[in-house]
């Protein structure tokens, strides 16, 4: 198997109507919790219900192809999507417990944030069979992409978590996760939200609470404002800076495993913007207060005018 306990501790939903001869049969249902837009699985496996987010007129509809990536979503073993109620303000039964309830190995474990299509942790997990690896999103019919590859090769060293990044610690236990990566986060070039940005003290914070010692931070990205951003916080905390460029392709920087590119990445290269990296970790620091930086007082970032023509 794939490494999910026998037992349907930690998977919910409904299984759909014909489920692949080589899966095991999904447990009982239970509610998945919050999806975005107050998206619900139906138990029947025939549809979903769609509730009225605040401060919208109309519900949202969801696509049929969504529906069906939602329901085979709970069929893969290497997919976890807990109930809303199972990671808000609790811990998840998964907590500390990767290395034996899910990977069954000792193996380090690396997270990617933001994972989209899991390109990244699939070509991780490929290049480094003596790591594991756990893709971590929101966006369910996204995720479906990696989760599906990952079932279909029978990879046993890398599974998804479908989830808020802002949960994190209720999944994770201090000093159980080796590294992590962040591929192509939004930005969040408004100066309001700047505390969301995923290198924001705020998430060095939660960082500090899960990674080991050492534990690396790796950030890949085609915002400009973003990489100095980083760059910025690292010298504030004096934090270790194991690598920073701000062009991997046009430097030729890029080894195998950052010239893996992603779907946004290989539209951002389309369009001619370089692509940054940035490696460093937290030197056993765990306190991060939140600062204001000058150069979020720029009133133009990353070019967003001419990036809108």
């Amino acid at each position: 198997g794939l490494g999910i306990p026998a037992e349907p501790l930690f998977r919910s939903g409904a299984a759909p109507e014909r489920i692949p001869d080589t899966l095991p049969p999904p447990g009982p249902f239970r509610p998945v919790g919050r999806l975005p837009h107050d998206v619900h699985a139906d138990p029947s496996g025939a549809g979903h219900r769609i509730g009225r987010p605040p401060n919208r007129k109309k519900p949202i509809t969801v696509g049929k192809d969504k529906l069906r990536r939602f329901r085979e979503n709970l069929t893969f073993p290497c997919f976890i999507q807990p109930a809303f109620e199972e990671a808000f303000g609790r811990d998840h039964p998964l907590k500390g417990h990767w290395h034996r309830d899910f990977f069954r190995n000792d193996r380090p474990i690396v997270l990617e944030l933001g994972c989209g299509k899991g390109e990244y942790t699939v070509a991780l997990a490929e290049r480094d069979p003596q790591r594991n690896f756990i893709g971590i999103d929101i966006k369910g019919a996204r995720m479906w992409r990696g989760a599906k590859t990952v079932t279909e090769r029978g990879m046993t060293n890398a599974g998804f978590l479908r989830t808020r990044i802002e949960f994190i610690e209720s999944f994770f236990a201090p000093g159980e996760v080796a590294e992590i990566w962040i591929t192509f986060p939004d930005p969040q070039l408004k100066t309001r939200r700047a505390k969301k940005r995923l290198t924001s003290p705020l998430f060095l914070g939660r960082y500090a609470r899960l990674l080991a010692p050492d534990g690396l931070i790796r950030l890949k990205t085609d915002s400009q404002h973003l990489y100095a951003y980083t760059r910025e916080v690292i010298r504030h905390f004096s934090l270790p800076c194991h690598a920073a460029c701000d062009d991997i392709y046009g430097s030729g920087f890029a080894d195998e495993v950052l010239s893996v590119k992603t779907a946004y990445e290989r539209q951002f290269l389309e369009r001619g913007l370089p692509i940054t990296y940035t490696s460093f970790s937290l030197g056993g620091r765990t306190d991060f207060p939140p600062f204001d930086w000058e150069g979020d007082l720029a009133e133009e970032k990353d070019g967003e005018a001419a990036r809108r023509q």
